[in-house]
């Protein structure tokens, strides 16, 4: 279809959180040093940012960036009772307790702990959608795996990605003893315009793109409708090619933009 009509060898916008099309800015290159560095000193962090801005994708890429010094465990879906958070954990470690209990699953967890700080290897927690835990029991489990340490540092790092409201929740006192064991906090803003022209150009050349194709009057407006959110600006870019191709423009302008907007809902 329009890849060979625009010189593409994949399409450019696509909503997967493929890491090669994480756009190279200065926040999202701040926020990956920032997970690094969580993850190589064994801290507890929280990256927020509004649904779209491209979290996933920077977890994604912090997990290629880990070498085979890491054990990392993913969960994805963190609606979960405490003991079902522990038995997931548990799970994603390859342990097997002794029984459903809480307290065998957590000696199980802490004798995988520790076998990897023997071996080396440091495990990584990181919890997609942070803001979804349920209730308070559940973070409390979370708070005591932070307790896994030795006198001289952590044993495990601790990685929560969430939409803002997780640090409302946080401020509560009732959760002041989780907040005091987080020592980085990161905030993904949107995208300035500036930074939407970069970043559409560089998924372009991804892609296999080399010359210009979205006009500046069809970026701005795409900046404009998107709110600088990357999922948004997929959203409307992917469109308005569409549009354009079936239009055979070369370029995309702001009339394929806005027919795309419209048919988005934006």
């Amino acid at each position: 279809m329009y890849r060979d009509f625009y010189g593409l060898q994949e399409p450019p916008f696509s909503k997967t959180p493929d890491p090669r099309f994480l756009y190279p800015g200065k926040a999202y290159e701040e926020a990956l040093a920032r997970l690094q560095y969580a993850v190589e000193e064994r801290e507890a962090m929280v990256l927020t940012g509004e649904i779209g801005c491209g979290k996933t994708m920077l977890t994604r890429a912090l997990m290629d960036s880990l070498g085979s010094g890491y054990r990392v465990v993913l969960i994805l879906n963190p609606r979960l009772t405490a003991n079902q958070f522990l038995r997931t954990v548990a799970r994603r470690m390859g342990v097997e307790p002794r029984s459903r209990q809480k307290d065998d699953i957590i000696e199980a967890v802490h004798g995988r702990v520790y076998e990897d700080h023997e071996d080396g290897v440091t495990p990584v927690i990181i919890i997609d959608e942070a803001q979804l835990i349920p209730g308070k029991d559940t973070f409390d489990e979370i708070r005591l795996l932070t307790n896994f340490q030795l006198d001289s540092s952590n044993l495990l790092s601790l990685v929560f990605v969430a939409q803002p409201d997780i640090l409302r929740r946080l401020e509560h006192k009732a959760y002041a003893p989780l907040r005091q064991r987080i020592g980085i906090f990161y905030h993904l803003r949107p995208l300035s315009g500036d930074e939407v022209s970069e970043y559409i150009e560089h998924r372009l050349r991804v892609s296999g793109r080399k010359e210009r194709l979205f006009t500046d009057e069809a970026v701005d407006l795409i900046h404009r409708h998107s709110g600088g959110i990357p999922r948004l600006i997929n959203g409307i870019a992917s469109s308005a090619l569409l549009d354009a191709f079936s239009n055979e423009s070369r370029l995309v302008d702001e009339t394929h933009v806005m027919d795309a907007v419209k048919e988005l809902g934006l």
